[in-house]
């Protein structure tokens, strides 16, 4: 094949097409549905291990005794390995398919395979249906990574993997399409239809001819047992409303246990434990029935319990569910809302038949399941057609749509909103307005975005000049032309051809260029030049009319484009600052109240800032975010920039180390940026700050600023609360390995009363911790010409430190008297010697400028010990 034409098939094919999006969908469908059977009989065999042991020994021994041991390991594996995969599952497939950042790889889709395996086979009591649609929506997205696409078609292939999940699952492929239309992507374009149905339908056939059906019950016997009439319908409108009412009370008891728990603060695998020990000292009193609940559900659908049982099945699996699920075990809520649902509809049947002799219970059992489920997922439509699927029966098709849509009105009503939604955003993900980055891929094109001024070469040039091009620019690559039109491009790759070929300086530059380079049209939208940049592995893409080169397009300008948009913003005169770019994280389990960031610079103050951090965050149950920034030159791109971060690693692992020892979670990451303090707001936004604590070497020599142009800025704009340290002369000296604690024994707390002299109060107990024996004096300034000190101040903050704090440390209360505040502090801690100065203060107080005043940089700058300035969060 020729070049021109190898150019023009590579523009026609590169896209990705409809025949590779139906290749992906089989190939999805079918390792979703292998997923799905493994899940199955893995489960069942350690659940009948477990059962059959409860027979031969103790029950009320071996139950508690797998549940506690089988319920750590699993969250071990989730804690250590893939901390996504805990939980349902499906409210990460939801944040994923809203473009957040929610990881679904095959490691996510491995570990929840496993852990799910043995959480459920440990007797905990949650469904395998809500991890096999994570699991199936992992494996699609770690697929989707092999071969490089559009943002849209990824999110495509990971909606047709959930709906394979589920449809392997419950054996139900039309159900399977509909939970993906219905709850995760509401979406209806053909492609996405098309690979949802195809993977759902090769999951449910190939998990069928694997693991049979769901329901083992006898099919004609079923349709025998199910029946429907006119006079029926005011109780399974009854059913209906029951369902509604007692699933809004279920889905606020999920929200509850979840707080529950979170409120112990021990990690991941001794909550996990926890369920499943209580779970099993619960079920061994119950009745052996109650140790299989798949068992559980079909004896309640064949009619073979009494009213009596039913109901205290549905109590008994109404508490466990809650026990198990808010732990985070790997597990889902689809077989519990089954459960439930057979049970609730059974003794409604029950009252039916008494009441008019007419009925039938099967029906009514059924029919709550569907009835039941729909009011906990808030997917009426799904829940009619799951049920109808397994069972397959007409009889009972206006049954679950009376009852379903009923117990979804009354539950919306209830609890608006789906349950999935909520999950999140009780994780602090909202979704309801979905980060818009595919609107902006889809939206804008590449003539909105490109740089318009392109440097270039002419073919001609020998390839001594293209050298000192290369000296003489921060580019990376130049478009080669000839007479206006688009030739070649070269890169500095391309220049080591010339020692490999040794070819003389005298050589035109069309020996070594890429002859015919990919390019894109002016109307290509985003979506499909990020598709170019990850297939081809390149950084910038040519724009042309034809072969007129009009303008150049990096992976620069696709940042600053998503940036702009969402912060509302709109380049129109000149490039725009460029975003701080992330060249390293590490990820810790989300287990605190909220997060501490630390930016550390400095090797000599690093370690005692993260001490300082780690004890508040103990304190405040916080999470640590420890945060390096690299600096470059504002003439080159930070997502271009090579850096070395092998020194900013090692630093970050200290914190990392510290945080183990403390059993404290600490993230770590490292920012490429043009400036600190743009670095730092962009952190305090993205990660949800709540406190940054930051150090100051006590002195600036920028003009205008009070403590240097990063901290002020920081100060004034940052809206979480600032902790400033300034270290003392002599706690610099400490190595960052010393595991000996600084010399913090002396504090010194001058207090006038503000807010941020309490956010200062509130500090005191986790920071003297990092002292031996700590002794603490309040004081107040007063000037001469007053008669006589108010010392309510002091005696209130005593109060708060020893009763509400329960602070054991000496406190004392004692007013000074000076004509100025920061001279009678500063004579104070020279005379007396204190270690560490403790100041609240408002961001106009310590942004105040040099000639009002500036009490807390006077302070600050005028002793040799540690200065804290802690000032309270803001609302712009």
């Amino acid at each position: 094949m020729s070049p021109p034409l190898l150019t023009q098939w590579v523009r026609t094919v590169w896209q990705p097409r409809r025949g590779l999006a139906i290749a992906e969908a089989c190939i999805i469908g079918i390792v979703a549905a292998l997923s799905a059977v493994f899940l199955k009989f893995g489960s069942g065999w350690v659940g009948t291990w477990r059962v059959q042991s409860s027979h031969i020994f103790p029950a009320w021994l071996v139950l508690p005794t797998i549940g506690l041991c089988f319920g750590f390991l699993a969250g071990l594996l989730v804690e250590r390995l893939a901390p996504e995969a805990s939980g349902s599952g499906i409210p990460h497939v939801k944040a994923s398919l809203a473009n957040l950042p929610v990881r679904l790889s095959w490691r996510v889709a491995v570990v929840k395979l496993l852990s799910a395996t043995i959480a459920l086979g440990s007797g905990i009591t949650l469904g395998r249906q809500g991890p096999t649609v994570q699991v199936g929506a992992a494996l699609a997205g770690g697929m989707s990574r092999l071969v490089p696409t559009s943002p849209d078609h990824r999110r495509q292939m990971i909606a047709a993997g959930a709906g394979a999940g589920l449809a392997a699952a419950f054996n139900a492929p039309i159900a399977g399409v509909l939970f993906v239309i219905e709850e995760l992507l509401q979406d209806l374009s053909g492609l996405t239809l098309g690979t949802a149905i195809i993977a759902s339908f090769i999951g449910g056939v190939v998990s069928r001819l694997l693991g049979g059906r769901s329901l083992l019950l006898n099919l004609e016997l079923n349709k025998s047992l199910s029946s429907f009439s006119i006079p029926e319908i005011p109780f399974f409108l009854v059913l209906g409303i029951l369902a509604g009412l007692l699933a809004a009370l279920f889905n606020k008891g999920i929200i509850e246990s979840i707080k529950l728990y979170r409120s112990l603060h021990i990690s991941l695998p001794l909550r996990v434990a926890l369920a499943g020990f209580i779970s099993g000292i619960i079920v061994a009193f119950l009745p052996s029935s109650f140790r299989d609940n798949t068992g559980l559900r079909e004896f309640v659908i064949a009619g073979s319990v009494n009213p009596s049982l039913a109901a205290f099945a549905f109590c008994a699996q109404f508490i466990l569910t809650l026990i198990a699920f808010g732990s985070g075990a790997p597990g889902g809520l689809f077989a519990p809302s089954l459960i439930l649902g057979s049970c609730l509809g059974y003794i409604v049947g029950v009252a039916e038949v008494q009441l008019f002799g007419f009925g039938s219970t099967t029906t009514y059992a059924l029919a709550g399941m569907g009835a039941f489920f729909s009011a906990v997922s808030k997917v009426p439509i799904t829940a009619i057609v799951i049920v109808f699927e397994m069972t397959t029966d007409f009889n009972l098709v206006l049954p679950l749509m009376i009852g379903s849509v009923t117990s979804y009105l009354v539950a919306d009503k209830l609890m608006p909103g789906s349950l999935y939604s909520r999950l999140l955003q009780f994780n602090g993900i909202n979704i309801e307005k979905p980060v818009p980055i595919e609107g902006i891929l889809t939206k804008l094109t590449a003539q909105d975005v490109m740089q318009q001024r392109v440097e270039t070469l002419d073919a001609e040039m020998s390839l001594d000049e293209v050298m000192q091009a290369f000296s003489r620019s921060h580019h990376r690559g130049f478009p080669i032309v000839e007479e206006g039109k688009l030739v070649g491009i070269i890169t500095q790759s391309d220049l080591l051809k010339i020692r490999d070929r040794n070819l003389a300086s005298s050589t035109p530059v069309r020996a070594i260029m890429t002859p015919q380079p990919v390019t894109v049209t002016p109307k290509h939208n985003l979506g499909n030049v990020l598709y170019l940049l990850d297939r081809y592995q390149i950084s910038r893409l040519p724009v042309v009319e034809g072969r007129r080169l009009i303008g150049i397009i990096t992976r620069a300008d696709i940042i600053r484009a998503e940036a702009d948009s969402l912060n509302c913003e709109h380049r129109e005169h000149g490039p725009q600052p460029e975003p701080s770019y992330v060249v390293y994280q590490t990820r810790s389990p989300s287990t605190g109240r909220g997060r501490l960031l630390v930016p550390v610079a400095n090797p000599e103050t690093a370690a005692i800032l993260i001490q300082m951090a780690a004890a508040i965050a103990r304190d405040r149950h916080y999470e640590i975010e420890c945060l390096q920034v690299i600096l470059v030159s504002r003439q080159s791109s930070p997502s271009e920039t090579p850096v070395r971060t092998a020194k900013s690693r090692r630093l970050l692992r200290n914190a990392e180390v510290l945080g183990k020892k403390w059993n404290i979670p600490v993230h770590t990451q490292i920012r490429v940026a043009h400036d600190a303090a743009q670095a730092i707001l962009e952190t305090i936004t993205e990660r949800h700050i709540d406190l940054i604590l930051m150090g100051w070497k006590g002195s600036t020599s920028t003009p205008g600023r009070i403590f240097g142009d990063v901290v002020d800025t920081v100060i004034r704009q940052a809206t979480c609360e600032v902790v400033l340290v300034k270290l003392g002369y002599k706690n610099t000296e400490i190595s960052p390995q010393a595991s000996s604690p600084p010399q913090f024994n002396r504090w010194l707390v001058p207090m006038a009363g503000g807010p941020n002299a309490r956010m200062a109060i509130k500090l005191l107990p986790a920071l003297v911790t990092l002292g031996q024996d700590p002794k603490i004096r309040l004081t107040r300034v007063f000037k001469p010409s007053e008669l006589e000190p108010d010392m309510r101040v002091l005696e209130e903050a005593i109060r708060q430190l020893v009763r509400r704090r329960k602070l054991s440390s000496t406190v004392i209360a004692a007013p000074i008297e000076a004509d100025s505040v920061s001279e009678g502090v500063i004579n104070l801690v020279k005379s007396e010697g204190y270690d560490v100065v403790v100041l609240g203060a408002s961001r106009e107080g310590m942004l105040q400028q040099v000639m009002k005043g500036n009490i807390p940089e006077a302070i600050a700058s005028g002793v040799d010990s540690t200065v804290i300035l802690v000032r309270g969060a803001i609302n712009n």
